[in-house]
């Protein structure tokens, strides 16, 4: 009986594209730093979707906050959920 190597080639050939992307990407990233300016700024952002238009400014202000702790079971292990983000969209002409 023979093997069928196409299809396990096509399967080896896009894991394969997706690992040298994965593997390009990991060669690019430079090593943060912590700001604790920015951490405190995530901290006030209140919990919800919020969006803000400055009337001296065209730009648009907008930040999200989810906040939840996940458990497993009635009095199980938890976990605690923070995700927060802050974004800026501005435009000016030129």
């Amino acid at each position: 009986m023979a093997l069928p190597l196409a299809p396990i080639a096509v399967m080896a050939a896009k894991y394969g594209a997706v690992a040298l992307a994965g593997y390009a990407v990991a060669r690019q990233i430079r090593p943060g730093r912590t700001d604790q300016h920015v951490e405190e700024a995530f901290d006030d952002v209140a919990e919800g979707i919020s969006a803000h238009r400055p009337r001296d400014r065209e730009q648009v202000n907008g930040a999200v906050r989810f906040r939840r702790v996940v458990r497993l079971g009635t009095n199980g292990p938890g976990i605690e959920i923070d995700a927060t983000a802050l974004g800026r969209l501005r435009m000016r002409r030129v």
